[in-house]
C-alpha cells in the first residue's frame, strides 16, 4: 500500500465510524415501540417519536449547509456528534414521555447536522465515479448500527441489570460511548477541505429547488426515508396484528429489515462500481413494489418476512444514488445541495404521521398503503431518469 493510500485510509476510518454513529437515529423505530408498550400509547402517539426526530431535518438541514461554509465540514460533523452523545445520555435517567421527546428531538437535531455535513466531508476524500459506491459503503456501516439496535434493546429487556434498571434503554449508553470515541478520533484526524468560493444565503439555497431535477431528487429522498422509517416502525406492528406476536417476538422484524438493508448496502458498494446507477435504482424500486403487494395481500408469516427483507434490500441504495446524482448535478454548490437533500429526510416526519392516522383508522394495511405511494413515486423517478 502506497503512502497516499495509507493517508486516505487513515482519513476514511474515522469518517466511517461517524457513519456508524449516523445509524443511531434508527433506534427510534424499536424505541418508539417499547415506549408505546411502557406508557400505553396509541399508534398516532407512538409515531410522534420518529416524526419528531425527522421534523428537525426540515429546520436544520439548510442552515447546516450554510454553517459548513463558515466553520467547515469536519467541525460541523464534530458538533453533530456532541449533540448526538447528549441525546443518548438523557434516557439513562428514565423513559417518561417528556424525557423521551427531548431525547429524540436532540437525536434528530444531531442527525440533521451529521447527515448534512458527513456526506460532503466524504466527498473531500473520495470523488468522481467512486463517490456513489463510497456513499453506499458508508450507508452499509450506518446500517450495522441500525440493525444492532433491536438486538441490544431485546437483550436489555430480557437481561435487565438490577443495579441500573435500564432494561431496553441499555442501548442508549452503549451508543453514547461509541459517539464519544468518534468525537475523539475525528478530532485527531487531519482532513483538508477545499476553500469555499462564497457564502450562500438561505434564499439562494432554497432557490436550488427551482431546478426540476433537484426538486425531483428532494421528493425522492422524502419517499426513501419515509419508507425506511415506516418499515422500521410498522413491521413489528404488522406481525402483532396479523400473527398475534408479542412485542419482543415481533422486534425481530426490525432486525430482519436492517440485516437485508446492510446486505444491500454492502453489495451495492460493489455493484455500483460496475453497473448503471439508474438501472440498479429501477431494480431496487421494483423489489420494494413487489414487497408492498405482499404485505397488503398476505397474512402468511413467510410472505411478510420475505417482503420486509425485500424492502430492506431494495431501499438500501436509494439514498446514495439520488444523493450522488444531486451533488454531481450542481458540483459547485455541494454544501447547499447537501443541505437541501438532507432536508428531504423530513419525509421521516410526514410518512409516520400519515401512517399512524391510517393505521388507527383501518389497521396496519393502511400504513402499508401510505408507504406504497412513496414506492410508486420512486419508480416514476427511476423510469423518468432512464428516459432522460
Amino acid at each position: 500500500m502506497t503512502n497516499s493510500n495509507q493517508m486516505k485510509l487513515a482519513r476514511l476510518l474515522p469518517v466511517m465510524l461517524c457513519f456508524f454513529a449516523m445509524g443511531f437515529v434508527d433506534l427510534v423505530g424499536i424505541a418508539s415501540n417499547y415506549v408505546k408498550d411502557d406508557l400505553g400509547l396509541t399508534d398516532t402517539q407512538a409515531n410522534l417519536f420518529p416524526s419528531l426526530v425527522f421534523f428537525w431535518f426540515l429546520l436544520f438541514s439548510v442552515p447546516t449547509g450554510l454553517l459548513m461554509n463558515r466553520i467547515g465540514r469536519k467541525r460541523t460533523v464534530l458538533l453533530s456528534l456532541v449533540v448526538t452523545a447528549l441525546s443518548l445520555l438523557l434516557p439513562v435517567f428514565g423513559d417518561s414521555y417528556g424525557l423521551m421527546l427531548c431525547s429524540f428531538s436532540l437525536l434528530g437535531i444531531g442527525n440533521a447536522l451529521m447527515q448534512t455535513s458527513l456526506n460532503p466531508l466524504l466527498s473531500t476524500i473520495v470523488s468522481g465515479d467512486r463517490l456513489a459506491s463510497s456513499l453506499t459503503f458508508g450507508q452499509f456501516v450506518k446500517a450495522i448500527a441500525s440493525f444492532l439496535a433491536p438486538y441490544i434493546a431485546m437483550w436489555g429487556a430480557t437481561h435487565a441489570i438490577p443495579q441500573f434498571g435500564l432494561e431496553w434503554r441499555v442501548l442508549f449508553p452503549v451508543y453514547m460511548t461509541i459517539a464519544v470515541v468518534a468525537i475523539l478520533w475525528l478530532s485527531a484526524t487531519p482532513i483538508e477541505e477545499e476553500a469555499q468560493d462564497r457564502a450562500s444565503g438561505f434564499a439562494q439555497c432554497l432557490r436550488l429547488l427551482g431546478r426540476p431535477f433537484i426538486l425531483l431528487c428532494f421528493v425522492g429522498i422524502m419517499c426513501h426515508v419515509g419508507i425506511d422509517v415506516g418499515t422500521n416502525t410498522t413491521a413489528p406492528k404488522l406481525l402483532m396484528e396479523k400473527l398475534g406476536m408479542t412485542l419482543d417476538e415481533s422486534s425481530w422484524a426490525t432486525s430482519l429489515y436492517f440485516i437485508f438493508r446492510t446486505a444491500g448496502c454492502l453489495s451495492g458498494a460493489f455493484i455500483l462500481q460496475r453497473a448503471s446507477a439508474r438501472r440498479f435504482l429501477t431494480l431496487s424500486v421494483v423489489l420494494m413494489l413487489a414487497a408492498m403487494a405482499g404485505l397488503l395481500l398476505s397474512d402468511s408469516r413467510a410472505v411478510i418476512y420475505t417482503a420486509i427483507a425485500l424492502i430492506g434490500y431494495g431501499n438500501s441504495n436509494v439514498f446514495s444514488i439520488i444523493f450522488a446524482q444531486a451533488l454531481q448535478a450542481v458540483p459547485q454548490q455541494k454544501n447547499e445541495v447537501s443541505g437541501l437533500m438532507i432536508m428531504g429526510l423530513f419525509g421521516g416526519t410526514v410518512f409516520p404521521l400519515l401512517m399512524g392516522f391510517a393505521a388507527d383508522a383501518v389497521g396496519q394495511n393502511g400504513a402499508v398503503a401510505v408507504m406504497t405511494a412513496g414506492v410508486v413515486y420512486l419508480l416514476c423517478f427511476a423510469l423518468g431518469r432512464k428516459r432522460a
